[in-house]
């Protein structure tokens, strides 16, 4: 029986993690499936020994990207208007007018939004992406490459990429199956479900249930749960090194324990260094009173800035920056990517430090993953960068409305912190077990079998498709 060739659409660097650069490739010759990577990212997976067909012509249509906020923003009325909830609008990001292009574009973006902020128009809005989407020399050019390829499925490893719109488009003329992973946690109330497929990869019955709810033309079968690649490292005790070599490598002080502290990119959390600074100050009273610690700092691997470096200075002796093996082609998100090594490094970095610290990140299911517990920032500095931004908005987020009470430790305030590292050093909390079940809530289990059952869902589907003729 011929194994059945799956295309596997890379429209961003960020995907990789999932999907080059883990057993993906591996598992997938086991089920009979050949993998070939159509790839928009500046890495070639062909430097890796996969099959690769780059895309080529990647140029979406100039009204797509206004299109496509003002899709955002439609959605966003109509889940505010559904709902009733006004949290949706701390998905919006502000418009820039500071040049004539960008106030152009922003007036035909209000355009479309005052024209089209219905149900029906909103299907107009998508429909006219579509229709213009097929008149670029992009949509012709992977109408090609799938002509010669001829693969048995298509799949979209991330739903919220604009370049990825033209293939799909391309293989739907094809009738070749397709479907589209969603990204992250937290992406479905955020509104960025930019691609219509035949199937939708979630991570959870959380997420399908939020499926549903937001996107109701969507049918059951249609949605597959599967969980999420990006922890499967975490159980591969393999890659794990021994304590005495992680901290050599990292010139980690060999007396002390370490805290992560895991940083968040500028817009996210724009006082992040000072919420260092009041750790490392916490830490630096305590080590006065005999504890032994210090801070491995993980920052955002979107982060390339240098605004913590005051602070790595400050307390030289406590902290210690690990940075994530990132690659930052042009300071665009989507051209930042990972590294197969990055995915070693966090598994590693999670097995030998005693907990970690952040706002609101999913790190808190990374170290779940290791039964290690997580402390969340909970109050706003004095001096803020942005007077308009409100750390407690975060916690307002839709996702965070799944977790149950307990998961995470709170850090209330800067005098807070001493009392907090206390209590997990200690284990007076039962943080850990809610942490999981959360961790559970969000992403199948047993979560390292998630590549399994992405693959076994593929296989099935792809099975039911003749090859192009």
């Amino acid at each position: 029986m011929k194994n059945k060739k799956i295309f596997v659409l890379l429209p961003s660097g960020i995907a990789l993690r999932n999907f080059a650069f883990t057993s993906f490739n591996d598992v997938a010759k086991t089920k009979n499936l050949d993998i070939t990577y159509w790839n928009s990212t500046p890495f070639s997976v062909a430097e890796m020994g996969y099959n690769e067909v780059r895309l080529t012509n990647i140029k979406t249509h100039w009204l797509t990207g206004i299109l496509k906020n003002a899709r955002k923003q439609i959605e966003l009325n109509l889940n505010i208007k559904n709902t009733g909830d006004t949290i949706y609008n701390a998905y919006r990001f502000p418009a820039k007018n500071n040049t004539l292009k960008k106030f152009i574009k922003n007036a035909i973006t209000k355009t479309f939004i005052l024209l089209y902020s219905s149900d029906k128009g909103l299907e107009k809005v998508k429909n006219i992406i579509n229709k213009k989407e097929r008149t670029t020399a992009y949509y012709q050019s992977c109408i090609k490459t799938l002509q010669k390829e001829k693969p048995d499925f298509l799949f979209c490893s991330n739903q919220r990429i604009g370049t990825a719109i033209a293939p799909l488009l391309a293989a739907q003329y094809f009738k070749i199956p397709t479907a589209t992973f969603i990204f992250s946690w937290d992406n479905l109330p955020k509104a960025t479900l930019v691609v219509n497929t035949d199937f939708y990869f979630v991570w959870s019955d959380f997420m399908k249930k939020e499926l549903h709810k937001y996107y109701p033309r969507i049918k059951s079968d249609q949605i597959v749960i599967t969980g999420t690649p990006q922890f499967e490292s975490h159980f591969n005790s393999a890659i794990i090194k021994s304590k005495d070599a992680f901290y050599t490598e990292y010139n980690l002080n060999p007396d002390k324990n370490y805290i992560c502290f895991s940083g968040d990119d500028i817009t996210t959390s724009p006082d992040d260094p000072k919420y260092l600074d009041d750790f490392a100050k916490a830490i630096s009273i305590l080590n006065t009173r005999g504890y032994k610690l210090g801070i491995l700092l993980r920052r955002s691997p979107v982060d390339f800035s240098g605004r913590y470096n005051p602070i790595i200075d400050k307390y030289k002796d406590i902290i210690v920056e690990v940075a994530p093996k990132w690659q930052n082609v042009n300071n665009i998100w989507n051209t930042m990517f990972p590294t197969k090594e990055d995915n070693i490094l966090l598994s590693n970095t999670i097995a030998h430090t005693l907990f970690v610290v952040n706002l609101g990140s999913s790190m808190i299911f990374d170290y779940a993953a290791f039964n290690k517990a997580c402390g969340y920032f909970n109050y706003n500095q004095e001096e803020q960068l942005d007077s308009a931004w409100d750390i407690h908005v975060c916690y307002k987020y839709i996702h965070f409305r799944s977790m149950p009470e307990g998961a995470v430790i709170y850090l209330n305030s800067a005098e807070d912190i001493e009392s907090k590292i206390i209590s997990v050093l200690q284990n007076t909390t039962n943080t850990i077990e809610q942490a999981n079940s959360w961790f559970d809530t969000i992403c199948q289990s047993p979560q390292e079998k998630s590549t399994d059952r992405i693959l076994e869902a593929i296989a099935l589907i792809s099975s039911k498709n003749k090859n192009l003729s």
